[in-house]
C-alpha cells in the first residue's frame, strides 16, 4: 500500500465554494486536486494500491480508497465535485469515525496529529525533504506514507510532527517539485524498484 498525505492549509472545510474558482476562492483545492488526480492515475487505469488523505486546516481529514474508488475522472473540477460531496457528510462523521460520501471516499473529523499516527503504524514515513538523502541511494519502502503540503511550507508544529514520525529523509531531485509533481516521481521511483528496474 502506498499512501499519501497532503494538507491543505488554506483548503475549504464546509461545502460552500465554487467549482468555478478552485484557485482562489476554494484555498488552492486546485493543489490538491492535482494531487488526488497524480496519485491514482495511470493511462486508462486507477491505482488501486493508494490512499490519499487531504488534511484541510488540520480540522478534517477526507480519504480516497484506491480498491473502491468509483466516479473519479481525470480533471480537478470532478475531484473537488467528490471533495465537496465529502464535505456534505461532515456532520454525519463521529469523531475519529468516517462516514462515506461515494464509494471510495470518506470524511472524517481528524487532523494532521492522528492521521499522521495511523499511517504511521501501517508503514514507512518519507519525509520529502531538500535536504535529504538523494531518494536514488535509499532502499524503496514496502509501505511508504509521504507527506506533502500544498503550496504553503509545513508550519512549525507540523515539521515537528513529521520529524518525529519520519523513518526516512529523502530528496526526488536537485529541484524544488510541486506536491504533485512529487508524487509522480515518487510512483515511478517505486514502480522501477528504486529507478533499477523498468
Amino acid at each position: 500500500m502506498r499512501q499519501f498525505i497532503v494538507l491543505g492549509h488554506d483548503a475549504p472545510t464546509t461545502p460552500d465554494f465554487s467549482l468555478d474558482d478552485l484557485a482562489g476562492g476554494a484555498g488552492r483545492l486546485d493543489v490538491l486536486c492535482r494531487c488526488v488526480n497524480s496519485a491514482f492515475f495511470l493511462s486508462h487505469a486507477i491505482r488501486e494500491d493508494v490512499q490519499v488523505h487531504l488534511v484541510l486546516q488540520d480540522e478534517v481529514t477526507i480519504r480516497f480508497e484506491g480498491s473502491e474508488l468509483r466516479r473519479l475522472n481525470p480533471d480537478e473540477r470532478s475531484t473537488a465535485a467528490l471533495i465537496r460531496g465529502a464535505l456534505e457528510e461532515r456532520d454525519e462523521a463521529i469523531g475519529h469515525i468516517a462516514a462515506e460520501s461515494s464509494p471510495g471516499v470518506s470524511v472524517s473529523k481528524r487532523g494532521f496529529a492522528p492521521v499522521l499516527e495511523a499511517a504511521a503504524s501501517e508503514g514507512t514515513v518519507v519525509q520529502l525533504h531538500e535536504d535529504g538523502d538523494p531518494v536514488v541511494d535509499v532502499e524503496p519502502p514496502e509501505n511508504p506514507v509521504f507527506i506533502l503540503s500544498d503550496h504553503h511550507d509545513f508550519r512549525d508544529e507540523e515539521a515537528s510532527l513529521l520529524a518525529d514520525a519520519a523513518d526516512r529523509r529523502v530528496r526526488l531531485g536537485p529541484e524544488l517539485l510541486h506536491a504533485d509533481h512529487a508524487i509522480t516521481v515518487a510512483h515511478n521511483y517505486l514502480d522501477t524498484d528504486g529507478f533499477a528496474t523498468y
